[in-house]
């Protein structure tokens, strides 16, 4: 009998999966054993430097860690991070830490399992087709931008001689690149060569082109054929765990391929999906743009980190967690705080547990996952497990198709960031910079309001201002970027860079 064995392979000291054959296995034969897992999504506080991470990815790890020793067949789903961040020390990988890791760490965060490098191979192979174009006169403008894993200002604005005309050009981190996003949410190599063709690569005479129309496609899909299949690892306990995509969650759409969360779905009872930065990034994203416009399963409950410091240290910054675990509970999801301790850190756990009966959470998880691991949450699972043995497949969630753009901003900006409409505002140039995108999007034959929102922002803040008094919070606008292959708008808001700059270490 066909199983999932059939459609994996060895790649170096993991293992990769065909997600788009199994998945395609199942749906022509209904009959094959499969499960309907539950998805918990792993989200965090918004960290108070954009560098430091609160340690989704060690509470993830020892989260599925524990769930497997309660006898609950739990796995996680996890990106793979930008080498040039994580291994140049700019913040924590995604492989967890201590107790709560994976096997090969360095497979994560050096980029091993594959997929980046072969990313950046096929979006930089597609520049060089585009420039081609402008030597034989089908392009006067590149519209995509190269990509790198190793982050340079220098290469942030480039200017390439082609003859007659000089090109303007750029270099973007490659899990910020529009062909990661291809990846991220196809579900079949036909819908990514589909996507790619639909990528505009420039423009001829103010006229959008796209790459369908001058280049076989055959030539990317085929250098993307490891880069889609998830990468199977495991954590020091032995959890099965699912590396697959890496996207950035300020600058594009956080979340790890949409095939991989499926195939594991099929596979697993409950499957943690660790979606990036924080609740206002992540999550936000994970929630309305994979479930909404791109049907992924909505989450059965929610796990809310912060570290103690972050949470208490700065008042004027206090509102932020509570906005998060309210906000996800408003959304019918069931969402259990959690505070990951540091060293030292285990005295404040009586006075935590009172701040949080104070702000009327649910009994928040409290541990060191770090030192301890899985078995660091004790006997504190036991209102998760049940909420989660209660909870039926949730429904899907409206879609925003068609909404107005500015009308979608405003709603993620009250809804995600707790500043109403009235208090979004327009940068200098927004305006020209969106009239330009809708022309864009009108002459390619597209709507943009048809395409789902990705907010650009700062991880660290979610607001122009966080520390300004409620009533003074506002959010501004700067600039619309349409990336059609991926279905996405992108729109600049708050501060943001595509191309941050590792620390020296």
């Amino acid at each position: 009998m066909t199983s999932i064995e059939d459609f994996t392979s060895q790649y170096g000291l993991v293992r990769k999966i065909d997600a788009f054959g199994y998945l395609d296995y199942l749906r022509e034969h209904p009959e094959a054993p499969r499960k309907h897992g539950k998805i918990v999504l792993v989200t965090a506080d918004t960290p108070l430097k954009a560098s430091r991470g609160e340690g989704k990815t060690t509470t993830t790890i020892a989260l599925i860690d524990a769930l497997r020793a309660r006898g609950i067949d739990a796995t996680a789903v996890l990106r793979q991070p930008s080498m040039g961040i994580t291994a140049a020390g700019s913040k924590g990988g995604a492989s967890g830490g201590g107790k709560a890791s994976l096997t090969h760490p360095e497979l994560i965060d050096w980029g091993l399992c594959g997929e980046m490098a072969a990313i950046a191979a096929a979006q930089n192979l597609l520049v060089s087709f585009a420039e081609k174009a402008v030597d034989e006169g089908r392009l006067d403008t590149i519209l995509v931008p190269r990509v790198s894993e190793v982050p340079s200002r220098s290469l942030r604005s480039i200017t390439v001689d082609a003859g007659k005309n000089n090109v303007a050009e750029k270099v973007v981190l490659t899990p910020t690149s529009e062909l990661m996003q291809i990846v991220v949410l196809s579900r079949s190599m036909d819908e990514l060569g589909e996507r790619v063709a639909a990528m505009i690569a420039g423009t001829k005479d103010g006229q959008p082109v796209k790459f369908g129309e001058f280049i076989d496609l055959w030539r990317i899909t085929n250098m993307l054929a490891d880069a889609v299949k998830p990468a199977l690892t495991e954590t020091v306990n032995g959890s099965p765990v699912y590396v697959h995509g890496g996207p950035f969650a300020n600058v594009s759409i956080g979340i790890p391929t949409l095939v991989s969360v499926e195939m594991a779905c099929a596979l697993h009872d409950v499957v943690v999906v660790e979606a990036g930065y924080g609740t206002d990034a992540g999550a936000q994203k994970w929630l309305d743009i994979a479930c909404r416009e791109y049907g992924a399963q909505w989450p059965s409950a929610a796990v809310v980190v912060t570290r103690a410091s972050t949470w208490r240290d700065d008042p004027e910054l206090a509102w932020r967690y509570p906005f998060h675990v309210d906000r996800l509970e408003k959304l019918d999801i069931p969402a259990f705080p959690l505070i990951n301790l540091w060293e030292g850190e285990d005295d404040q756990i009586t006075a935590l547990r009172d701040t949080a009966a104070k702000l009327e959470f649910r009994d928040p998880i409290i541990g060191n996952l770090y030192r301890d691991g899985g078995e660091g949450f004790g006997d504190q699972l036991d209102a998760f497990v049940s909420v989660l043995e209660r909870a039926s497949m949730p429904s899907a969630r409206d879609s925003h198709k068609g909404m107005p753009l500015i009308e979608n901003v405003k709603w993620v900006a009250e809804n995600a960031y707790g500043v109403p409409a009235d208090r979004v505002k327009f940068k200098d140039g927004f305006l020209d910079s969106l009239a330009a995108a809708t022309d864009l999007c009108k002459e390619a034959g597209i709507s943009l309001d048809d395409l789902a929102l990705v907010a650009v922002k700062s991880p660290a803040t979610m607001t122009d201002n966080d520390r300004a008094p409620e009533a003074e919070r506002t959010v501004t606008l700067k600039k619309v970027e349409v990336h059609a292959g991926a279905g996405l708008v992108h729109v600049n808001l708050t501060t943001s860079l595509t191309t941050p700059m590792p620390k020296i270490v």
